[in-house]
């Protein structure tokens, strides 16, 4: 696979990346097989997250014999203040097998008040340059679900790459956040190519992403069957056809807007629901295992039924969503979900 310079980093990694948070999925030898598969087809950026349970682990059994060199490796920290994110970091490298990282990114900085926290005195961003002094760490990055509060870290020059929601979808950072990435030659990261797992067509989503050469995709992949099919969309270099572009036209008009863009402009919540991560539960479901589901939302998603459908999530929403409707729709989503995951009782 063909690579493309990543920004100011000089890294050259090649045009799709993989995305490893599915294969917490996996059995560790399935896990290691997909991994190493993608590595023989000429996949060399790696992206996790130290939250992405055993995903770091799966990674490191995969690549203990593949010269270090010939990867990029990133993971990423929720962390907001210094020793937390490098005790994060010394985790990631412990699991993942290696002395370095190569791009290390607080993880879905989506809020001033998170932004804030991570570059104030003790935060987490200075754990990252002390990091980068100790040899642990090549380049400081961040992932984001604002556009707008992505540009203006940008805009800072604090960090090496960003990464944010983008498919045919979420087009947002087409018209400023990737000409801004190319101004001050930042690598940029597409996060959710496939919306989350919204969009299951991947010769509609890849060659929409293809229109754009300064960008590495991480699509989260758990078979080599997905990643071959990539593979292949990438290497044939075919544009979309009028027909392709009329099939993204048809998705976009069955979305509508009634669908969260985890902006997270709708908070806060009076009773304290995280909004986004109600309503995007079905493509977590889709994405993660179940005890990966529980961790990042059993107690929220519980916590969701409190609502009193006061409406003040519905004044901020920029897309106008009917949210506790939306809230309702997922609970019943979630019921079903634990019904199908109950434990079956003993024989």
């Amino acid at each position: 696979m063909d690579k493309v310079r990543f920004g100011k980093t000089e890294l050259m990694v090649s045009k799709v990346g993989m995305g490893c948070l599915p294969i917490q999925r996996l059995s560790i030898p399935d896990a290691v097989a997909v991994v190493r598969g993608a590595v023989d087809l000429g996949i060399n950026f790696l992206d996790t997250a130290n939250g992405y349970t055993d995903s770091e682990e799966k990674i490191g059994a995969a690549i203990k014999d593949i010269p270090r060199e010939n990867l990029v490796i990133a993971s990423k920290s929720h962390a907001t203040d210094k020793k937390t994110l490098l005790e994060h970091l010394d985790l990631s490298l412990k699991r993942l097998g290696t002395d370095y990282l190569d791009l290390y990114q607080h993880h879905a900085v989506s809020t001033v008040e998170k932004y804030d926290a991570i570059m104030a005195e003790g935060g987490a961003y200075e754990g990252m340059l002390e990091a980068v002094s100790a040899g642990k760490l090549r380049f400081p990055g961040f992932t984001s679900h604002s556009v707008a509060l992505a540009k203006k870290i940008m805009r800072e020059q604090n960090f090496y790459s960003v990464q944010l929601p983008f498919n045919y979808v979420d087009v947002e950072a087409a018209n400023e956040a990737i000409p801004l990435a190319q101004e001050l030659d930042m690598g940029f990261i597409a996060m959710k190519p496939f919306g989350g797992g919204l969009l299951d067509d991947a010769n509609l989503s890849m060659k929409y992403l293809m229109q754009f050469d300064s960008i590495v995709p991480d699509p989260g992949v758990m078979s080599m069957s997905e990643m071959e099919e990539i593979v292949r969309i990438y290497e044939s270099g075919q544009p979309l056809s009028a027909a392709e572009m009329a099939a993204i036209e048809a998705k976009r008009a069955e979305l509508g807007s009634v669908w969260c863009h985890r902006c997270d402009y709708c908070q806060p919540c009076q009773q304290d629901i995280k909004i986004s991560g109600v309503l995007t539960i079905d493509s977590l479901i889709k994405r993660a295992p179940y005890i990966g589901v529980m961790r990042i939302a059993g107690a929220n998603l519980e916590n969701a039924r409190n609502c009193i459908e006061c409406g003040d999530c519905v004044q901020r929403c920029p897309y106008n969503l009917d949210i506790p409707a939306l809230i309702k729709e997922k609970l019943a989503i979630w019921d079903e979900y634990l019904a199908d995951n109950q434990p079956q009782p003993a024989s």
